[in-house]
C-alpha cells in the first residue's frame, strides 16, 4: 500500500506507535507523509514538501499591511496546514478540503467581506468562479485560467502585490482626472456665463485640461514597484 495514514489503515494494515510518532512529528514540520506499508505493518514514510517561495512572505506581508486577512485553503491534513500557515503568518487555514468543500469555505468567507481567490490547479477552478475575484498564476491549467479573472504571467507571488498596487494607483489617477475634468469645466461654464470666456478662449483652457488629463494618465506606464512601495 501506497498513501495516506488515513488509507493504509482503512485497509487493515498495523501501525507500530513508532512510525505514527515519526509521521504526525514530519508533518508537524509541514511535510506531506507518504506511508508504504504490507500487509505485516509499515515498511517506510516518504516526506515530501513544497518549498514557500521568500516571494510569498512579502505578499503576505503586503496584504497584512494593507488590511487584508489571508487564509490558506489545503487539501493537505490539519497538521500540515496549521505549520505551513503559522510559517506564511496567515490569519487562519482550513484544511483536508475537497474541492466541494472549497466552495463552501469560499461561502462563508464571503459572508464576512468580498473574497479573492488565488490558485492554479485544476481543483481551484470552482472555487476561483465562486470568489468575488479569482486570481490564477503563471503554470496554471488552462480550465483554470480560463475561469480566472486575472492570470500573472510569472511565478513570483509577489507579482500579485504589483498588480494590487497598479490597480490601486490607477483609480486614484482616475479619479483625479475625473475631478480635474469637472472642475476645469465649471469653471469655463462660470466664465461664458460671466462672459469673461469665448469661443476661442474656452476652446484653448479646454484642449489644455485634455493633454494634461492624458499626460497624468500616461504616468501609469512608467510605474514600478519602488514607485508603490512594494521594493
Amino acid at each position: 500500500y501506497v498513501g495516506s495514514l488515513k488509507l493504509v489503515m482503512e485497509n487493515g494494515v498495523p501501525i507500530e506507535t513508532e512510525a505514527e510518532t515519526l509521521l504526525v512529528e514530519e508533518e508537524e514540520k509541514g511535510f506531506t507523509a507518504i506511508v508504504l506499508a504490507g500487509d505485516s505493518g509499515v515498511k517506510g514514510i516518504i516526506s515530501i514538501r513544497d518549498e514557500i517561495k521568500e516571494d510569498s512572505h512579502k505578499l503576505v506581508q503586503f496584504l497584512r499591511q494593507k488590511g487584508v486577512k489571508t487564509y490558506m485553503l489545503t487539501g493537505d491534513n490539519e497538521r500540515v496546514a496549521k505549520a505551513v500557515s503559522k510559517e506564511l503568518g496567515l490569519d487562519g487555514y482550513y484544511a483536508g478540503l475537497l474541492p466541494d468543500e472549497k466552495l463552501t469555505a469560499i461561502n462563508e468567507l464571503k459572508s464576512q467581506g468580498q473574497v479573492v481567490m488565488v490558485g492554479d490547479g485544476v481543483n481551484d477552478a470552482p472555487s476561483l468562479a465562486e470568489a468575488d475575484m479569482g486570481i490564477a498564476v503563471k503554470g496554471a491549467t488552462d480550465v483554470t485560467a480560463e475561469t480566472a479573472d486575472l492570470v500573472i504571467m510569472s511565478e513570483k507571488m509577489d507579482k500579485i502585490a504589483y498588480a494590487i498596487g497598479l490597480s490601486q494607483a490607477t483609480l486614484k489617477n482616475l479619479r483625479v482626472n475625473i475631478g480635474f475634468s469637472i472642475l476645469v469645466v465649471l469653471m469655463l461654464l462660470v466664465g461664458v456665463i460671466r462672459g469673461d470666456i469665448f469661443l476661442a478662449s474656452g476652446m484653448f483652457f479646454h484642449e489644455l485640461s485634455v493633454i494634461l488629463v492624458t499626460f497624468n494618465g500616461m504616468r501609469l506606464m512608467g510605474v514600478n514597484e519602488r514607485q508603490l512601495g512594494l521594493d
